[in-house]
């Protein structure tokens, strides 16, 4: 599978940008077939060396806007935190499938769903840095739609030194997806963005506490998750099509 052509940016009308900041990506392994029953028709799920990881990333979004239109704070720059998994479409494209996404504007949320037929729902979501230590705290409290309640926290430290991904490793495999797909009325979708590679650091967390994914029906290992870090991309993002 060629995991390299989708970083390449597409020839097409960029219809929205966005700044992806202070990504903290969790990511835990879990049965192959358990990933795979949860997935819409259509798509197979992607593995690394025959391992399937689910992702928990919360991070913060910043001047989102249409391609046509400024940027206005009070609807362009709130957090978010998402629910993923890595899939492919017939042995090409790989990219994403979102079992959820959190964010804390309630008027993205309902845009995203109607427009962009992703699960969105409406959370009260906090970040805080403390600048002395380097940590930092994500919080998320969801409100709507239904399920709730459906709660997260932790406290995460990147550490080290910033470094884009090698191709054919795992740290690649997890952070480089530049497809997105979603299922709305029977029929798949692909969306996808470009940015420059993730710069990434290695991390750790504390405090964990989540219930995102038994929101979505998945259970959480209970082993410590693998954990990195990135302090963000500037994001093309370009119109959702039926595959």
């Amino acid at each position: 599978m060629d995991r390299l052509a989708p970083s390449l940016r597409p020839d097409e009308r960029v219809v929205m940008y966005q700044r992806w900041r202070k990504l903290l990506f969790l990511h835990w392994e879990l049965p192959a077939q358990e990933l795979a029953r949860a997935l819409p028709p259509g798509l197979s799920l992607d593995t690394y060396e025959g391992r399937a990881f689910i992702g928990l990333v919360p991070f913060t979004m910043r001047g989102v806007r249409p391609a046509l239109l400024p940027p206005f704070p009070p609807l362009s720059n709130f957090h978010e935190t998402n629910v993923r998994t890595y899939v492919h479409l017939n042995g090409k494209d790989p990219g994403v499938f979102f079992f959820s996404l959190d964010a804390a504007n309630g008027i993205a949320v309902r845009l995203a769903r109607a427009w962009y037929k992703l699960p969105y729902f409406y959370s009260r979501m906090s970040l805080m840095d403390d600048a002395a230590s380097g940590w930092r705290s994500y919080r998320s409290e969801r409100r709507w739609p239904a399920p709730v309640p459906a709660t997260f926290a932790v406290r995460g430290l990147p550490e080290g030194a910033a470094a884009v991904s090698s191709p054919g490793t795992l740290q690649h495999f997890l952070m480089e997806r530049y497809f997105l797909y979603t299922a709305h009325g029977g029929a798949l979708l692909r969306g996808q963005v470009h940015h420059v590679p993730y710069p990434v650091r290695s991390a750790r967390v504390e405090g964990l506490e989540e219930s995102l994914l038994e929101a979505v029906g998945l259970r959480r290992p209970d082993s410590a998750p693998l954990v990195h870090a990135s302090e963000g991309v500037d994001v093309e993002v370009f119109a959702l099509k039926r595959v």
